[in-house]
């Protein structure tokens, strides 16, 4: 790993030393976190599968998340990022996980929820740190910013457990 690598590469070569397996559970993005992963020659040595859980019921089906949690916090809510990261990382038995639950717009954004609000959730070995983003631009740039976002979220928590 060099300091030209992208962070997808950086992310493919921490994953591989370590032997672990990595996870996207993505909402917002669609499968763009995924996406950007996979244009790493070699990820398939560290990722088996992902989910785009954009209806809330594939959030319940496919990760576990709770339906109460769903109700009571709403989609877009740390909690529900937190699950996701859990869930996504529970059934595809890795190690890390990126968990993307958002508003990317136009529309659909209220006064507490405003277009652009994003919830990442970054599950390492364990442990769950979720943040709380708010983007700006088009629909496609909210998406793209979100997916820059989890990746390097994900690239800080894995060089944490390497030292």
């Amino acid at each position: 790993m060099n300091k030209n690598s992208s962070i997808e590469e950086k992310i493919v070569s921490i994953l591989q030393k370590k032997h672990w397996q990595v996870t996207c559970a993505e909402s917002c993005t669609g499968g763009m976190v995924a996406s950007r992963l996979v244009n790493v020659a070699g990820v398939s040595d560290v990722f088996g599968e992902s989910y785009v859980t954009y209806a809330n019921s594939a959030k319940h089906r496919l990760l576990g998340v709770s339906e109460q949690t769903l109700v009571e916090y709403g989609a877009v809510s740390p909690q529900v990022a937190e699950q996701m990261a859990r869930g996504a990382a529970r059934q595809a038995g890795a190690q890390a996980a990126i968990a993307v639950t958002g508003i990317a717009g136009p529309g659909g954004g209220t006064p507490q929820k405003p277009v652009g609000l994003v919830y990442i959730g970054c599950y390492v070995n364990g442990e769950v740190f979720v943040t709380r983003n708010h983007f700006q631009g088009s629909r496609m740039e909210i998406r793209t910013l979100t997916t820059e976002a989890a990746l390097t979220l994900l690239l800080d928590k894995l060089l944490l457990t390497i030292g």
